[in-house]
């Protein structure tokens, strides 16, 4: 995944996938890496990735259109 960045970042999977969908309606790219150990365990988290060059309206888009 090179010349992508993490924009999110939570335990939750549901929290990382509605960022994911948001950013992607917006036109935005976005993927969701799973970081955890293993599927049982509860350490590590789910990241959402977007290009570099959408990092900045990403971010944006993170903060003001999404609360949980």
């Amino acid at each position: 995944m090179e010349n992508w960045i993490r924009v999110f970042e939570d335990q939750n999977q549901i929290r990382a996938e509605i960022v994911k969908g948001v950013l992607e309606e917006k036109g935005v790219p976005a993927v969701v890496l799973n970081k955890k150990e293993t599927v049982y365990q509860v350490l590590g988290t789910y990241q959402v990735l977007v290009p570099n060059d959408q990092a900045i309206p990403a971010l944006q888009l993170i903060q003001h259109e999404i609360e949980f």
